[in-house]
């Protein structure tokens, strides 16, 4: 609700600031008085079209405020909220333009762009006036007008949900149906490497332990090169013992020896031939000791190049061979199991699809009882109003299936024709001035049970109209105001005596410049705008009564 209103140097307002209450409030004046100098600087607060007329002349800066009260409104909460501003019950809007065009926006005293600021706005307000209209001609809220009007928010919920599970199992489907579609592209090559991994057999850390045990198997080449060169050194010729062996017996059999001259000399070639049989039996435990064995070697070093081979053939470390060969296990075994699973898949996207369709089918028929009830009660609206003539109808149409949405599988919007035989059209094409501000009347009183802005203003929509016309368009204005807060423009007394407030818009002049300035009426000098309203330029004692009858009858 919108409960204050402050303005400085905008056109011919020097200087304002408003309280407004909640109910009707009407804004009377003559014409030319300023009256829609007003709704232009709300409309500037609220990131309409900033223009530099706007700007006073002779002044460097215009501004203005606008407070509202937003603690049962929670789409303008959800929209503060967006903006990433605290949460508050209080809004309060600052606006500024300079005479080059240049506006800076603030909500609750943080910068925001004008962008953020109208869609804050379309949340706070709708403006109906002659050329302006908010709200009911958009058609992408009808839908959700109608569903408020007949209630229907639980079923919309459940057709919402219908419709995510809806599409939930079809993007399941759909990525099943790829994985099969690329498993299908690939599976050749898939096989032939199921072939070739699977003779290969690649183990974790296999290649690492090969390479160590081939190390250590070429080491022992060498080990064993030396011990057989040592081997055959003692074993070259008569070998070493047979040497020893066959000196010790020439000095044996010496006749020379018969006095035992050579037997120290005999003792150590005896030591030396033990000593080098010893030395052999060693050298053939080392040999017997040794882990090298060609074949081994060989079939090691196949097994390592093989595994290498494939590491370069795939472009991956060896490391990553076994789980590559997992993966492509996986993928076949996928392959042959997915198209059951397909099946499954199908089947739930066939009954997620008719619980949607049995739902939204049941939304519409809702819909259409609902649509039957509000042109009922707009076409007794419009009676009152003396647009009988009118014709309303809520258009239904069943879309396609491909566009069918979470919010149902209808289109809507709102048509009418404001003569009898003249084809139903959208609403801002039926009619124009103040006959389309009387049918948004009319629809808004209908609707009037619905959420919606708590903000309704209607600009001079009782042009062209007088007596009992003006007198019911009053009433529904009055009507409207138990459930939202109406600002209406009017040059009626009939409609301005129905207010809850009333601001006097007029023109004074001073130190040889014109402005606007507004002024809260009382009772009493309500009677005599209202007197004025009813007499032209001199009232007269006529006027004041009938003044006085329009206030006791709208009590």
């Amino acid at each position: 609700m919108l409960t204050g209103l402050t303005i400085r140097n905008i056109v011919l307002i020097e200087q304002c600031e408003l309280a407004l209450g909640r109910g009707l409030c009407v804004l009377t004046g003559e014409t030319g008085a300023g009256k829609s100098i007003l709704l232009d600087a709300l409309g500037l607060a609220l990131g309409m079209r900033a223009e530099t007329r706007l700007v006073r002349a002779g002044k460097d800066t215009a501004q203005v405020s606008a407070q509202f009260d937003i603690s049962a409104n929670l789409a303008a909460q959800a929209a503060l909220a967006s903006l990433g501003l605290e949460a508050s019950d209080e809004l309060l809007i600052r606006r500024t333009l300079t005479p080059d065009g240049k506006t800076r926006c603030f909500v609750n005293d943080v910068p925001v762009g004008v962008g953020a600021l109208k869609s804050l706005g379309d949340t706070l307000l709708e403006i109906h006036g002659q050329h302006d209209g908010r709200g009911l001609l958009d058609t992408a809220l009808h839908k959700q007008m109608l569903d408020g009007y007949g209630e229907l928010e639980p079923l919309c919920a459940m057709v919402a949900k219908a419709h995510t599970h809806w599409k939930e199992c079809s993007t399941a489907l759909r990525a099943a149906e790829q994985a099969i579609e690329t498993a299908l592209r690939e599976k050749d090559y898939l096989l032939h490497m199921q072939k070739e991994l699977g003779g290969l057999a690649p183990l974790p850390g296999e290649e690492e332990s090969l390479a160590e045990r081939r190390t250590l198997m070429m080491q022992s080449e060498k080990l064993t090169e030396t011990l057989n060169d040592a081997k055959n050194e003692l074993a070259s010729g008569k070998g070493v013992v047979g040497m020893l062996s066959s000196a010790q017996r020439i000095l044996t059999r010496s006749q020379l020896n018969a006095t035992g001259r050579f037997a120290t000399a005999i003792e150590a070639l005896e030591r030396a031939a033990h000593e080098v049989t010893e030395a052999e039996a060693e050298l053939g435990n080392l040999l017997a000791a040794s882990l090298y064995d060609p074949t081994k070697l060989e079939q090691t070093e196949e097994r390592l190049f093989a595994l290498r081979a494939a590491s370069r053939k795939y472009n991956m470390p060896v490391e990553q061979l076994p789980s590559l060969h997992r993966e492509v296990n996986q993928k076949l075994e996928l392959l042959g199991n997915q198209q059951h699973a397909l099946g499954g898949l199908q089947k739930q996207l066939a009954e997620a699809q008719a619980l949607y369709k049995a739902a939204a089918e049941k939304l519409s028929k809702a819909r259409v009882k609902a649509a039957k009830n509000l042109e009922k009660a707009v076409a007794l609206e419009l009676a009152s109003l003396k647009m009988g003539a009118t014709e309303f109808k809520v258009g239904l149409e069943t879309l396609p299936q491909e566009r069918w949405s979470e919010s149902g599988i209808d289109e809507l919007r709102f048509q009418a024709a404001t003569n009898k035989g003249a084809p139903l059209a959208p609403l801002h094409k039926i009619a124009s001035g103040g006959e389309l501000s009387r049918f948004m009347l009319a629809m808004k009183v209908a609707l009037a049970k619905i959420k919606s802005t708590p903000t309704l203003i209607f600009d001079e929509i009782d042009t062209g109209t007088g007596g009992a016309v003006a007198d019911a368009i009053g009433q529904r204005l009055a009507k409207l105001g138990e459930s939202h807060q109406v600002l209406v423009v009017t040059h009626l007394a009939q409609v301005a005596a129905r207010g809850n407030h009333h601001l006097l818009v007029h023109k004074a002049e001073r130190s040889g410049a014109t402005f606007t300035q507004v002024q809260t009426l009382s009772p009493k000098t309500r009677e005599g705008e209202l007197a004025r309203m009813l007499a032209g330029e001199t009232v007269t004692l006529e006027a004041r009564k009938a003044a006085q009858k329009l206030l006791q009858a709208a009590v």
